[in-house]
Protein backbone atom coordinates (compact mmCIF):
# COMPACT_ATOMS: atom_id res chain seq x y z
CA UNK A 1 0.00 0.00 0.00
CA UNK A 2 1.13 3.54 -0.71
CA UNK A 3 -0.27 6.80 0.58
CA UNK A 4 0.79 10.06 -0.92
CA UNK A 5 2.05 12.61 1.61
CA UNK A 6 -0.25 15.63 1.62
CA UNK A 7 2.49 18.26 1.28
CA UNK A 8 5.96 19.10 2.52
CA UNK A 9 5.85 21.03 5.77
CA UNK A 10 7.18 24.56 5.84
CA UNK A 11 10.20 25.27 8.05
CA UNK A 12 8.05 27.05 10.62
CA UNK A 13 5.87 23.93 10.97
CA UNK A 14 8.71 21.44 11.40
CA UNK A 15 8.77 20.03 14.95
CA UNK A 16 12.12 19.87 16.74
CA UNK A 17 11.80 17.05 19.30
CA UNK A 18 14.65 18.01 21.60
CA UNK A 19 12.85 21.20 22.68
CA UNK A 20 16.02 23.14 23.23
CA UNK A 21 17.94 20.33 24.93
CA UNK A 22 19.90 17.37 23.72
CA UNK A 23 19.35 13.79 24.84
CA UNK A 24 22.01 12.44 27.19
CA UNK A 25 21.81 9.01 25.59
CA UNK A 26 22.67 10.27 22.11
CA UNK A 27 25.89 8.64 20.85
CA UNK A 28 27.75 11.96 20.60
CA UNK A 29 26.74 12.94 24.14
CA UNK A 30 27.83 9.52 25.42
CA UNK A 31 31.15 9.67 23.55
CA UNK A 32 31.81 13.16 24.88
CA UNK A 33 31.96 11.67 28.38
CA UNK A 34 34.46 8.96 27.35
CA UNK A 35 37.26 11.18 26.07
CA UNK A 36 39.68 12.53 28.72
CA UNK A 37 39.53 16.07 27.29
CA UNK A 38 41.47 17.79 30.10
CA UNK A 39 44.34 15.28 30.10
CA UNK A 40 44.72 15.43 26.33
CA UNK A 41 44.51 19.22 26.32
CA UNK A 42 47.63 19.37 28.50
CA UNK A 43 49.57 17.54 25.77
CA UNK A 44 48.08 19.82 23.07
CA UNK A 45 48.83 23.03 24.97
CA UNK A 46 52.59 22.39 24.71
CA UNK A 47 52.40 23.19 20.98
CA UNK A 48 51.77 26.88 21.65
CA UNK A 49 53.85 29.78 22.88
CA UNK A 50 52.11 31.88 25.54
CA UNK A 51 51.16 35.35 24.34
CA UNK A 52 52.32 34.85 20.74
CA UNK A 53 50.09 34.76 17.69
CA UNK A 54 46.36 34.77 17.22
CA UNK A 55 44.33 32.61 19.59
CA UNK A 56 43.76 29.08 18.31
CA UNK A 57 40.35 27.44 18.12
CA UNK A 58 39.50 25.64 21.37
CA UNK A 59 41.08 22.24 21.92
CA UNK A 60 37.76 20.43 22.23
CA UNK A 61 36.62 21.87 18.91
CA UNK A 62 39.82 20.76 17.18
CA UNK A 63 39.93 17.25 18.64
CA UNK A 64 36.17 16.75 18.42
CA UNK A 65 36.13 17.64 14.71
CA UNK A 66 39.02 15.27 13.97
CA UNK A 67 37.36 12.47 15.96
CA UNK A 68 34.10 12.96 14.03
CA UNK A 69 36.03 12.83 10.76
CA UNK A 70 37.87 9.65 11.77
CA UNK A 71 34.79 7.85 13.09
CA UNK A 72 32.62 8.66 10.08
CA UNK A 73 35.34 8.49 7.41
CA UNK A 74 34.25 11.70 5.71
CA UNK A 75 36.11 14.53 3.99
CA UNK A 76 37.15 17.76 5.69
CA UNK A 77 34.38 19.60 3.85
CA UNK A 78 31.80 17.01 4.90
CA UNK A 79 32.75 17.07 8.58
CA UNK A 80 32.28 20.85 8.69
CA UNK A 81 28.88 20.53 7.01
CA UNK A 82 27.82 17.75 9.37
CA UNK A 83 28.80 19.79 12.42
CA UNK A 84 26.89 22.82 11.10
CA UNK A 85 23.75 20.67 10.73
CA UNK A 86 23.89 18.60 13.90
CA UNK A 87 23.35 19.96 17.44
CA UNK A 88 24.76 16.76 18.96
CA UNK A 89 28.02 17.14 17.08
CA UNK A 90 28.13 20.79 18.11
CA UNK A 91 27.80 19.69 21.72
CA UNK A 92 30.52 17.08 21.16
CA UNK A 93 32.97 19.73 19.91
CA UNK A 94 32.24 21.95 22.90
CA UNK A 95 29.89 24.64 21.63
CA UNK A 96 27.60 26.18 24.26
CA UNK A 97 24.52 26.31 22.03
CA UNK A 98 23.36 25.30 18.57
CA UNK A 99 24.43 27.60 15.77
CA UNK A 100 23.43 27.22 12.14
CA UNK A 101 26.73 28.46 10.76
CA UNK A 102 29.87 26.32 10.57
CA UNK A 103 32.08 27.02 13.62
CA UNK A 104 35.22 26.97 11.44
CA UNK A 105 36.31 26.69 7.83
CA UNK A 106 37.26 23.32 6.34
CA UNK A 107 40.82 24.60 5.86
CA UNK A 108 41.21 24.40 9.66
CA UNK A 109 40.97 20.60 9.65
CA UNK A 110 44.54 20.18 8.39
CA UNK A 111 45.79 22.59 11.05
CA UNK A 112 43.83 20.72 13.71
CA UNK A 113 45.45 17.40 12.71
CA UNK A 114 48.97 18.88 12.64
CA UNK A 115 48.60 20.67 15.97
CA UNK A 116 46.96 17.74 17.74
CA UNK A 117 49.45 15.19 16.50
CA UNK A 118 48.97 11.46 16.11
CA UNK A 119 49.44 10.79 19.84
CA UNK A 120 46.48 12.90 20.99
CA UNK A 121 44.18 11.73 18.19
CA UNK A 122 45.05 8.08 18.84
CA UNK A 123 44.49 8.50 22.59
CA UNK A 124 41.01 9.95 22.02
CA UNK A 125 40.04 7.18 19.61
CA UNK A 126 41.40 4.55 22.02
CA UNK A 127 39.35 6.03 24.87
CA UNK A 128 36.24 5.69 22.71
CA UNK A 129 37.04 2.09 21.76
CA UNK A 130 37.70 1.15 25.40
CA UNK A 131 34.57 2.91 26.65
CA UNK A 132 32.14 1.17 24.34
Amino acid sequence: MYRKQARQLGFEEFYIPFSGYIRQDNRWAVMSRLIPWDDLEDVYRKNFSPGKGAPAKPFRMALGAVVIKELLGVSDREVVELIAENPYMQYFIGLDAYQDEPPFDRSMMGRFRRRLGEEVIAAALLALRNGR
